[in-house]
């Protein structure tokens, strides 16, 4: 923060990192980018567009499809020639640029307001909010303005400048209150403006989006003439929980005071909640539609910091993996790396609950104590199953409640064979696909999983505990229902988890900076191996961990009640210095490199204070899985592992004779060997779509390959 306030006093230019990867025209040569986002995916028939190799205006033409646009464009922030252009039709638009250094086409393929965009045919039923004017839930933007009175501007309130948001009170640009009644705050810019905020409130991509930013009413905004309190920069906050609605929902709160006094636009989308849908190719999609209204409406932008707790942070996680580009920072809290790899242990809480609890499926004789199932769980908390599969619904349940399908609607293996199937799976249709039978490609498997084998092994579970619990466990079928024997992944749901990226194995997430925020362990499944485990994959695939850095506190889950603003803070001066890095060298090296040296690993005591860091080791502590006790690396990403086969002398203990029969029969195929990467694993295909050119479904989606770039024209 200190850094970027020090750049823009001294009027030192500090360069944009792109909202995407981008390639441009190099010296004089004319040429087109888009700077709202990839040439691709434009929405709304609108799109900000920069001309490279021009310093001006003067002796410059563009024109869409033969039709002069050359009034658009004007120089922007930043000294570069760009122009918004609007009315753009469905599907493409040829934009050509020409002037005394030559010219350049480029052509934008312009999508729906209600997408889809690149995730492919759109999720139904969908019930669209009261006064939706058609059947993509469009509807007229609400604008609004609030203010902070004297007194409280500055105020630290609370967990987060979140929380400033019941101090805003209702501004009137008819009726103003008194100037001298309105606090006033000082940008980035180094501008001091009075503290009010515009908010506008509107639908794309079938759901709601809300923008806030610091607004001087009566004066004029535009991409190319931003009002000077902007910083350029944008925060996108996200929602928490994991479910999957067939309806409209509310945008996530943006009305930060501290982002807001800062000058940064603050923006989020109903589906970036993931409490709200947690599907991955529609948060990634509705982030690129709302960052880009954002751009076209307020200017391009030099970063973007994403914000956000528990389902927030597996959103920010997952997408930054599987669409690099559409953020430059993270701030996850209450970290969950993504929401597959997480649903490994939610779907083993679930069937180990449903063999504790029933002991009619224990072999006479047997018997469970608190501490042999805390060896299984790898948790010594045995009541974290049950909070965890209480308090998030079960998408791995077809037959469940799910918001906004009326329940006669909903799949019923008997009555309703053919009703919505509220899994996670068929909500992601278009990533995995479907089966013969009509339902979703399933990557969940636990065949060969020896559960409770440290537990073995430390003597915490006896042979006659190992070989019950692995003969009778079984597994799940596709309506939810237990069965004998293991869960057989798809192969190609497998396959699909990995390279949509659903299961992040964190092949591209060296390109952005990372603040993960981590309070100790509460016994509510928020637990503390996530951050860990991502750490573990950036180790594995990059032999570092230099751009995760981890702040850890007393508060529990969220580590410090000031980690959440503190954070963006943190990560907007570190990147200030990632874009003041001119060298030509990977993106990757410039954020490893760039951190500043007073950024890294920390301990507070919840509320703000730096205390050793050995008392975070000792309360913040990391405990395990069901599969981390059965050998699965700290990596948590093996979906299905490869077998080997079964020998007696793995094991530390002597199995009889009817022991041995009944391990063979419960792994009839083997067990799992963690030695060997797991079936299909493999990193994440960046940037695909999971629609055609005509919008049909492309399941388990097509790569959209490199940023498209202008041609010089040839005439």
């Amino acid at each position: 923060m200190r850094l970027s306030r020090t750049l823009a006093a001294l009027g030192v230019a500090v360069a944009v990192l792109p909202f995407l990867p981008q390639a441009s025209a190099s010296g004089a040569t004319l040429g087109l980018t888009v700077l709202s986002g990839r040439p691709d995916l434009v929405s709304g028939g609108d799109a900000l567009v920069a001309v490279t190799g021009a310093s001006s205006t003067r002796g410059l033409r563009v024109d869409v499809d033969g039709t002069d646009r050359t009034p658009a464009f004007g120089v922007g922030p930043g000294g570069r020639v760009q122009g918004l252009l609007t009315g753009l039709r469905l599907g493409e638009n040829v934009v050509t640029v020409r002037g005394s250094t030559g010219g350049a086409r480029l052509t934008l393929v312009n999508h729906p307001i209600g997408g889809p965009v690149m995730s492919g045919p759109q999720i139904q039923p969908w019930a669209c909010q009261a006064g939706a004017r058609d059947k993509q839930c469009n509807a007229p933007t609400v604008y609004t303005f609030s203010y902070l009175p004297v007194g409280t501007a500055g105020l630290k309130v609370g967990a987060s400048g979140l929380f400033a948001a019941s101090l805003f009170r209702p501004y009137d640009p008819k009726s103003p209150p008194p100037t001298a009644t309105i606090a006033t705050t000082t940008t980035d810019t180094g501008v001091t403006v009075p503290f009010i905020v515009r908010k506008e409130v509107g639908y794309l991509d079938r759901d709601q989006y809300a923008i806030a930013a610091l607004w001087q009413p009566g004066k004029p905004w535009t991409a190319l003439k931003p009002q000077p309190q902007f910083n350029r920069r944008l925060v996108l906050t996200h929602g928490a929980s994991c479910d999957t609605a067939y309806t409209t929902g509310s945008a996530p709160d943006v009305m930060n005071a501290t982002f807001l006094a800062h000058g940064f636009v603050v923006a989020s989308h109903a589906l970036d909640n993931a409490g709200h849908n947690c599907n991955l190719a529609t948060q990634a999609e509705s982030l690129i539609m709302t960052k880009e209204r954002v751009v076209e409406r307020y200017g391009d932008l030099r970063w973007t910091i994403g914000s956000g707790c528990s389902g927030g942070s597996l959103v920010q996680q997952q997408v930054a993996n599987a669409y690099p580009g559409v953020y430059q920072a993270i701030t996850p809290q209450c970290s969950f790396t993504d929401a597959w790899s997480s649903a490994m242990q939610y779907e083993d809480y679930f069937m180990l609950l449903k063999y504790f609890q029933d002991p009619r499926r224990w072999t006479p004789g047997t018997l469970w104590t608190p501490t042999a199932i805390a060896a299984v769980l790898d948790h010594p908390n045995i009541g974290n199953p049950v909070t965890f599969t209480n308090v998030i619904p079960n998408s791995g349940d077809p037959s469940r409640s799910c918001p906004g399908v009326p329940a006669a609607q909903v799949y019923d293996k008997a009555k309703n064979p053919k009703g919505v199937k509220c899994t996670l799976q068929d909500y992601m249709v278009n990533v995995f696909g479907k089966r013969a039978d009509g339902f979703a490609n399933r990557p969940f498997d636990n065949t060969g999983i020896q559960y409770g084998l440290a537990g073995l092994r430390s003597g915490a579970l006896s042979p006659a505990q190992f070989v019950d619990l692995n003969s009778h466990l079984g597994g799940l079928d596709y309506s939810g229902d237990v069965t004998a024997g293991r869960i057989v992944g798809d192969g190609i749901g497998l396959e699909r988890a990995y390279r949509s990226g659903a299961v992040n194995s964190a092949n591209n997430l060296d390109q952005v900076a990372i603040i993960d925020l981590r309070g100790p362990d509460p016994g509510a499944f928020h637990d503390v191996y996530r951050t860990y485990a991502m750490r573990a994959r950036l180790l594995r695939n990059f032999g570092t961990a230099a751009n995760q850095v981890l702040w850890r506190g007393q508060a529990p889950l969220i580590g410090d009640i000031h980690y959440a603003d503190e954070a963006v803070l943190a990560a907007d001066g570190w990147l200030a210095r990632v874009a003041a890095d001119t060298r030509k060298v990977p993106l990757a090296q410039k954020i490893r490199e760039g951190k500043p040296g007073t950024l890294g690993d920390r301990c507070t005591d919840g509320v703000g204070q730096d205390i050793p860091s050995e008392v975070c080791d000792q309360t913040v502590v990391s405990y395990g899985t069901p599969r981390y006790a059965a050998d699965e690396p700290r990596t948590d990403d093996v979906a299905k592992c490869q077998l080997k086969a079964m020998r007696p002398d793995d094991y530390p203990v002597t199995f009889t004779a009817g022991q041995w029969a009944a391990l063979k029969k419960a792994f009839p195929s083997g067990v799992c060997d963690y030695s060997r990467p797991g079936v299909h694993q493999h990193g994440a295909t960046a940037w695909l779509s999971y629609q055609d050119a005509k919008g049909t479904a492309v399941y388990g989606g097509r790569a959209l390959g490199p940023v498209p770039t202008s041609t010089p024209l040839r005439d």
